[in-house]
């Protein structure tokens, strides 16, 4: 088995990491996630023209190619800059959803608009008290005529307070956690009926909570067959799940990397610290769980872009986010620690670090939820 990049995915990383190098550094980054709007406009225009709002799209949908492995070579990259772009949320989640499940209109008038950064989504279908359940849901999606009135609540949408289109998950029949008679549909952010209650992250991303009171759409904004959308939400979650390990892995990176420099600056006794064994072991733990965390997200990737069945990508996925969870805890953990108090101010870009893989270890199902649902599948 060849876990080499090809040429195509080394010429995306090494694009990605000369745009964070030259024009994404920690200050950068700071005054970005200061604005109204969270994220540069700039910034994703030029996501646009350098192709990278493309890699999630398949060739026969005008796009990269749609390869995971492709995508996790970019998010680690993204996860070492800490980009707050809603790359994950609109391209990732967002644009593939209307690549699996929408129509050739559909497709035709929104997938352009997506790769060219002049459309952004949002996937809102998170409920209260579903718990990283994408099945478990209570808005009502109700036939009248030739519409969908459309009734309910969701919570932590990310993206939400910058998306012009929510592709909105309801239940057209069933009960409440059954995977028989999901819908997903595409409604306007500013369509009558729909109130957006902005919030900021712990780690500095916008999301937001959104109430649907009796949202009228027409049956066409329906994404594929009615109630049958489980699968494919199902599948999209686990995609954009790996893609949040592969961002995290990239961020452990960092927090290695400064930790090990402040190390060697840091003096206590007169002498740099890294000097210290007890330190230089902690330093190797971090550095064995970056590798660890490395290692089971390709492995992801590569089941994710193989012909295994559904089951077998799902347990894959859940390995991946259990054991890069356990990771994010020493290597985020001993970060902070080692560099002690300054740590967790927010002057250094550690507590940065510490916050963004903190919020990757929740995002999606932690570790705990990932290792039960690995045990179940």
């Amino acid at each position: 088995m060849d876990f080499s990049y090809s040429e195509e995915q080394q010429m995306l990383q090494e694009s990605v990491q000369k745009f964070v190098m030259q024009k994404y550094d920690f200050y950068t980054r700071d005054d970005i996630i200061k604005t109204e709007a969270g994220y540069s406009t700039e910034n994703w225009t030029m996501f646009a023209e350098l192709g990278w709002l493309t890699v999630p799209f398949s060739e026969e949908d005008g796009g990269f190619g749609g390869n995971a492995v492709d995508l996790m070579v970019m998010m680690e990259e993204f996860g070492k800059g800490m980009l707050v772009e809603p790359y994950l949320s609109a391209a990732v989640m967002g644009g593939t959803l209307v690549a699996n499940l929408g129509n050739d209109e559909q497709k035709s008038a929104l997938i352009p608009q997506i790769m060219e950064g002049g459309l952004i989504t949002a996937v809102a279908y998170a409920e209260q008290g579903s718990r990283f359940n994408p099945l478990n849901v209570k808005t009502s999606a109700a036939a009248e005529g030739g519409d969908v009135v459309l009734n309910g609540a969701k919570v932590a949408v990310l993206g939400a307070p910058n998306a012009q289109i929510l592709i909105v998950s309801a239940r057209d029949s069933g009960a409440q956690t059954d995977a028989e008679g999901i819908s997903l549909y595409l409604v306007e952010a500013s369509a009558p009926g729909v109130a957006i209650t902005p919030f900021t992250t712990i780690d500095g991303r916008k999301s937001g909570d959104v109430t649907l009171t009796d949202v009228r759409v027409p049956a066409s904004a329906r994404l594929g067959a009615a109630g049958g959308a489980a699968a494919a939400l199902s599948a999209v979650i686990d995609r954009a799940t790996l893609a949040a390990a592969a961002e995290a892995v990239g961020a452990m990176d960092s927090l290695l990397a400064k930790t090990v420099e402040y190390s060697k600056t840091r003096k206590q006794f007169g002498t740099a610290i890294g000097t210290f064994q007890a330190l230089q072991h902690r330093m190797a733990d971090m550095f064995i769980q970056c590798q660890l965390a490395r290692s089971i997200v390709v492995r992801a990737a590569m089941i994710l872009d193989g012909d295994d069945d559904a089951a077998t990508k799902a347990k894959a996925v859940s390995s991946a986010k259990s054991r890069v969870g356990k990771s994010i805890r020493l290597v985020g953990q001993e970060a902070v620690q080692i560099h002690g108090g300054i740590g967790v101010t927010d002057e250094l870009d550690v507590g940065h670090l510490f916050k963004r893989v903190t919020a990757l270890d929740l995002m999606f199902g932690n570790a705990e939820y990932h290792l039960q649902r690995f045990a179940s599948l």
